[in-house]
């Protein structure tokens, strides 16, 4: 702690404890203990501790369990709006991302995506659920569509590595993406996967992505903890 710094001392504890979590040093289940001893061991007084954690519980990164102490809860994802891969982002920012593979065929496609797709109604597409984890805790439920002849999908390397990567390795070249945001309570099978308590809030992504020559490759709908993600924007001011 600098005690010569201009920032406060609850401030450079929370951000020490908040680096500490984002490196994995801290991991999920670790136990800080109490107030108390968390200031005796720091040399910082109480309220300082303490308004250091409260800020952690709110932001859900630590949780106070009577009895035990302050532990922490789980590591969130913030993630940049730009086109890349929930996959590369979170390997990107050392989060251990892992993919369970729950659906893996070729279907009929419905309507809304053979339309965002470009393709005749009876049009065969390759349908790829996926569970997303972060150091073994899910974090997202991606459903993703793709034209049938565009590529093949083994399973082993739909867990290995993330859909975008393969999509580079078979020559495709993302270019650019029309997505929408929102967010709504998770169906029982959503919560159920997400191990989300039933009808938790849940943040919804549609998105279409588009190759360099302006054909649509894929469409995905997934939906994300929103105790666990956020997505992270820079907004401009328009002169």
């Amino acid at each position: 702690m600098d005690r010569a710094s201009p920032v406060p001392l609850y401030f450079q504890l929370a951000r020490q404890l908040e680096q500490a979590i984002e490196d994995g040093a801290l991991t999920p289940g670790s136990l800080l203990g109490n107030e108390i001893e968390l200031a005796a061991r720091l040399g910082l007084s109480r309220p300082t501790v303490r308004q250091a954690i409260r800020s952690l519980v709110d932001k859900g990164l630590l949780v106070r369990r009577r009895g035990v102490g302050t532990q922490v809860v789980h590591t969130g994802v913030t993630r940049p709006l730009e086109l890349s891969s929930l996959y590369d982002d979170m390997a990107a920012a050392g989060l251990h991302p892992g993919t369970r593979v729950l659906h893996n065929a070729r279907a009929q496609a419905p309507p809304e995506v053979t339309a965002a797709l470009g393709l005749p109604e009876t049009a065969q597409v390759a349908v790829v659920h996926r569970l997303r984890l972060s150091r073994g805790e899910p974090v997202a439920y991606l459903c993703n569509y793709l034209p049938g002849d565009l590529l093949e999908l083994p399973t082993g390397a739909l867990e290995s590595s993330g859909l975008y990567a393969l999509m580079r390795r078979h020559g495709i070249t993302l270019h650019s993406a029309q997505q929408s945001v929102g967010a709504r309570a998770g169906t029982a099978e959503e919560c159920d996967l997400l191990g989300e308590p039933a009808g938790a809030a849940l943040l919804t992504v549609r998105r279409i992505s588009y190759d360099d020559r302006g054909r649509p490759v894929e469409y995905g709908a997934h939906v994300y903890r929103a105790s666990r993600y956020a997505f992270e924007f820079r907004l401009l001011v328009r002169g």
